[in-house]
């Protein structure tokens, strides 16, 4: 059993009408609300700006086209760093390719002293990453089965799995290769016990408040006996 489980925030916090995801905004609620970090989402613009957010287009722009007098109400990848790098452990998703040289200038400026993950989608990027800089922690995100099964092939140090594909013996074999397992989106109370049970290394979450709730509600030797019950 872990000692600590991550308590992330998808996009800070996500489905709520009186905030926006992917902001300061969601990101202090879910600082707030007991997480130690939050997940976030970056893409680059046609001028070379790393922005937060999520739709590959944002109030009719595509993101990938915009040039430097479009979308200047987002964060900016290197703001979130400097904002948040004291105090939050950071997982940065990127969402497109390009963003390499980016995000290791970030971290040049401000390395996160909470922690930091670099995620994606795209095995390109990962190994980009690596490519460049080896000692920069990287994580595969896997939604689908097909995706899964290339997490060993990788040079990463987490999968970041959807909770619709973890199960107690991935759990197992992701630590026995020496891995760390975060699960995403886990927005119900039992699917958060059952998943801190099973030992997962971070449960990322729409609610943060329920997430930090449920969670921290028992002791990490009892949540095993409870999800027996």
């Amino acid at each position: 059993m872990q000692e600590h489980i991550l308590l992330l925030g998808h996009r800070g916090v996500s489905g709520q009408r009186a905030i926006a995801e992917n902001t300061f905004a969601a990101f202090d609620h879910a600082m707030a609300c007991g997480g130690d970090g939050f997940e976030f989402d970056v893409r680059l613009t046609a001028c070379g700006r790393a922005l937060i957010c999520h739709s590959a287009k944002v109030n009719g722009i595509t993101v990938s086209r915009a040039n430097r007098t479009q979308l200047l109400d987002l964060p900016r990848m290197e703001d979130v760093f400097l904002r948040y790098g004291r105090t939050s452990f950071l997982n940065a998703e990127l969402k497109v390719r390009g963003l390499e040289s980016r995000v290791l200038a970030a971290l040049r400026n401000r390395l996160p002293e909470c922690g930091y993950l670099i995620s994606s989608f795209i095995p390109d990027v990962l190994l980009e990453i690596k490519a460049r800089r080896s000692g920069v922690p990287v994580g595969i995100i896997c939604e689908k089965a097909s995706q899964l099964v290339r997490w060993r092939r990788l040079p990463v140090e987490s999968v970041i799995v959807h909770k619709s594909l973890v199960t107690k013996l991935l759990v197992e074999r992701i630590h026995e290769a020496g891995r760390k397992i975060l699960v995403w989106t886990v927005n119900h109370p039992r699917a958060m016990q059952r998943f801190a049970a099973w030992g997962v290394d971070g449960i990322i979450s729409d609610d943060v408040a329920l997430l930090a709730r449920t969670v921290n509600a028992a002791p990490r030797k009892d949540l095993g006996s409870q999800m027996a019950n």
